[in-house]
């Protein structure tokens, strides 16, 4: 008689396995969550697969910390319309912003519901693509999905009527130019623009700290402490600065997929396909919401 252990656990043997209630496990069944079979209306779980599984969250260092319930919470990169958004909708998501890598760190870690992200890929500097690479990369085979939330104008933020002349990132050198935390897809945009001039993050002259947001990138060039700096063209507009577009950059939301079905996502979804919302996107500048909504990815 063979003392191999079966190839399909049952439930039971999974929600042993996990150290989780059955009814944990049928709710990781309901959302893709988990690898299984359904034979003649039973349940059966590829124990090589579920093993796996496990490991990849263990990874993570979240392991089974990472199955219970998350927290309602938007992180990621701070986004003027979203934040505005997050209030008027009555959501009541909380907000953690600190920067789109972050996000996704915070996101995998079981911390939060949304990520807000605009990261450059690597063909981004054309103009191509944003996000989907890093979530691969950082939330490799999580239940997620990514929803377009705007097109932004992303460029340069520099003093009115743009004195200096600036029209490009390789023009940055020899300027002081205030920067943004390592976290931030500001930075990582600047990063891919300056190696297309054949730059890099070390031949430009930062001051200061990193900023944290882009208000405060426009405050440091509003109050003459910078020549410029990397943000979007509703900040410029809100501080009356000059702006030189460099990209259209998209910026998602990231969601833990059973997430998106909670109240609190469902009223800001649904808050921005509202008048109200079209209507402060014009009026802050710089953004085209014609695709918001649209599912860009949707994870296993």
């Amino acid at each position: 008689m063979s003392n191999a252990a079966p190839s399909y656990l049952t439930t039971r043997e999974v929600a042993d396995l996990l150290r989780l209630k059955e009814r944990k496990v049928y709710d990781l069944v309901a959302e893709g969550a988990i690898p299984c079979v359904k034979v003649t209306g039973k349940l059966l779980f590829p124990r090589d697969l579920v093993e796996a599984w496990l490991a990849r969250h263990l990874d993570f260092k979240c392991g089974v910390e990472g199955l219970k319930d998350r927290p309602l919470i938007c992180c990621g990169s701070h986004e003027p319309l979203l934040d505005w958004a997050i209030r008027e909708s009555g959501s009541g998501l909380a907000v953690a912003f600190g920067g789109s890598l972050d996000g996704l760190r915070r996101l995998s870690k079981g911390e939060a519901i949304i990520a807000g992200t605009h990261l450059a890929d690597e063909d981004a500097a054309l103009g191509v693509s944003f996000n989907l690479g890093h979530v691969r990369r950082q939330l490799p085979g999580q239940p997620v999905v990514v929803i377009e939330w705007a097109r932004r104008s992303q460029g340069l933020i520099v003093p009115p009527g743009n004195p200096l002349g600036l029209a490009s990132a390789a023009d940055l050198k020899r300027r002081r130019i205030i920067g943004r935390q390592r976290e931030a897809g500001a930075y990582v945009l600047l990063e891919r623009l300056l190696a297309d001039g054949g730059l890099a993050i070390g031949d430009i002259a930062f001051v200061q700290s990193p900023a944290r947001t882009e208000s405060d990138v426009a405050a440091a060039v509003a109050e003459g402490r910078a020549d410029a700096g990397l943000a979007i063209a509703a900040v410029a507009k809100q501080y009356r600065l000059g702006f030189v577009p460099l990209v259209e950059e998209r910026y998602d939301l990231v969601i833990w997929r059973r997430s998106a079905f909670e109240p609190a996502v469902q009223a800001l979804l649904s808050f921005s396909r509202s008048a109200t919302f079209r209507e402060q996107a014009d009026a802050l500048g710089g953004y085209d919401i014609s695709g918001s909504g649209t599912v860009h990815f949707n994870g296993p």
